[in-house]
């Protein structure tokens, strides 16, 4: 096994490395699709806006390369906005086009009274229909940290693996089809449980 983490030039990359290497793996960081040799998992750990994302990606050749990752059904694991690029469009960027990996669009969240955007903190992610074997043995109702003022709406509802709450608004926290696996918050900031995600990410 080799991990890659997708360095586009704008994701948070630390955290994510320190969590692996807390679970015995050397990730190896890719910047370009020449540097994926040997790698047999991938990692984007998304931050910042998505039309931003979506452009370093095409700068580096990263989007195509991705695209094709996915579309063979290997190990792909995507963080916030390395989630959100998965879909087809989002509000927050109108006119640029996501990876289209899964059908849908991201949306931002909708004023409330007394409602906080971003949605930042911890929160609860309850696992919905079928099963992931990502999300094996988090229990019931795990909590996560989050970190973002849109989310992805996919308009299959079977990929949805876990909804969370906020305010009065429900969406799709994490997603998951084949080998592929991504969600909204942040595994490498959410201690036990987020580690025990990536771990289940890992195995074969």
């Amino acid at each position: 096994m080799k991990v890659g983490i997708i360095d586009y030039g704008g994701g948070n990359l630390r955290s994510v490395a320190n969590a692996l290497l807390a679970l015995g793996q050397e990730p190896q960081v890719i910047a370009s699709p020449d540097q994926a040799a040997g790698v047999t998992h991938l990692i984007l750990p998304g931050q910042g806006a998505f039309g931003d994302c979506m452009e370093r990606l095409e700068n580096r050749g990263l989007d195509t390369f991705l695209k094709d990752w996915i579309a063979a059904d290997r190990p792909y694991f995507g963080i916030c906005v390395g989630y959100q690029i998965l879909f087809d469009s989002s509000e927050e960027a109108p006119g640029v086009r996501g990876l289209g990996c899964v059908p849908g669009r991201v949306r931002r969240f909708r004023d409330e009274p007394g409602l906080k955007i971003p949605h930042m903190g911890w929160n609860s992610a309850v696992a919905t229909g079928g099963e992931s074997p990502v999300w094996h043995d988090l229990g019931a109702e795990p909590y996560f940290y989050y970190v973002h003022s849109f989310f992805p709406e996919p308009l299959d509802p079977a990929v949805c693996v876990a909804e969370t709450t906020y305010g009065t608004q429900t969406f799709a926290a994490a997603v998951g089809r084949g080998r592929l696996f991504a969600c909204q918050f942040h595994p490498e900031k959410s201690q036990d449980a987020g580690i025990r995600l990536i771990q289940n990410f890992l195995k074969p």
